[in-house]
């Protein structure tokens, strides 16, 4: 099997979604593949057609595409897909990202989403799903994002549940490539910081704020949100930043500067390194790379 490890370092993305969007999606006609290796925590749905020859990554896995595939992405899994020996000059690409807690793990231990939980826990490996699936579903995911609101998130779980039955899946990382990974925190405590930073980004937040509201001191607040995110407090901070700028940056004409001050950067080079350096373009560049259509559910 081959590697991945010749690769340029990971790029860690930060996607636009927010905790009030179920899903966003992608769907573009481009003529290549420019997006470096990368993983983020969301889950992402990925349908391309006319792209024969491309290459694509998934954790440890490497292989040329044929003209049609369906691939799931399990959250914190690298991925991307390269234009390789492909020649074609309209490849169609669709990319659904939606939240890792967007099913609650109550909800999924119900018998009817069996199936899918299933999925979601293979998923950390890739699935990708058999050509078959793929050309069946195809006409219902290129037609999502001209659903709106409740019904988008209906056909969705819908698409989700007729891929976690389908056949002929396969498995395309090793098993113990991202076997470190989990769903959840599984603590109250790490999810009401979270949910307090979100709602307060674009504010100054100190980490004797989170640790107040944890009811901890700094010292062992700040081990304690290590051992259980692999992240540091002040990283998971600008990670949410980021995702709430990536977002305006899209959805927005505001300009960078006050996108990075909405977002709680008071130092616009500060915002600029930080930017270029998680997501390998500048603000600008960023922006002017989603020419295709986005929608947030």
């Amino acid at each position: 099997m081959q590697t991945a490890t010749n690769r340029k370092a990971i790029l860690r993305e930060i996607t636009p979604l927010t905790q009030h969007d179920c899903f966003t999606l992608f769907s573009r006609v481009k003529t290549g593949f420019d997006f470096p290796l990368h993983s983020h925590e969301e889950f992402e749905l990925n349908f391309i057609r006319n792209a024969k020859q491309s290459q694509r990554v998934i954790g440890d896995h490497m292989e040329e595409i044929d003209d049609v595939e369906l691939v799931l992405v399990g959250p914190n899994l690298q991925h991307a897909w390269f234009t390789h020996k492909c020649n074609s000059k309209a490849i169609e690409e669709v990319t659904i990202q939606f939240h890792r807690d967007l099913f609650d793990e109550k909800f999924l231990r119900r018998n009817q989403l069996s199936f899918i939980r299933t999925m979601f826990e293979k998923s950390v490996r890739g699935i990708l799903f058999s050509r078959d699936t793929a050309l069946q579903l195809a006409p219902r995911i290129m037609e999502l994002n001209q659903q709106h609101g409740f019904d988008s998130v209906l056909e969705l779980m819908s698409i989700l549940h007729d891929l976690s039955i389908s056949r002929n899946q396969r498995f395309l990382s090793d098993a113990t490539f991202n076997n470190t990974e989990k769903y959840t925190y599984n603590s109250r405590r790490i999810e009401s910081t979270f949910e307090y930073m979100n709602q307060h980004f674009q504010n100054v937040i100190t980490l004797a704020d989170v640790a107040r509201l944890a009811n901890m001191s700094e010292v062992s607040f700040s081990r304690f949100f290590k051992q259980r995110t692999g992240n540091t407090f002040i990283d998971s901070l600008t990670e949410i930043r980021l995702g709430h700028a990536s977002r305006m940056l899209i959805d927005t004409t505001h300009s960078v500067s006050e996108i990075a001050y909405r977002c709680g950067f008071n130092n616009m080079s500060n915002f600029n390194r930080i930017f270029r350096k998680k997501k390998g373009c500048t603000p600008k560049e960023f922006r002017e790379s989603f020419s295709g259509r986005r929608i947030f559910i």
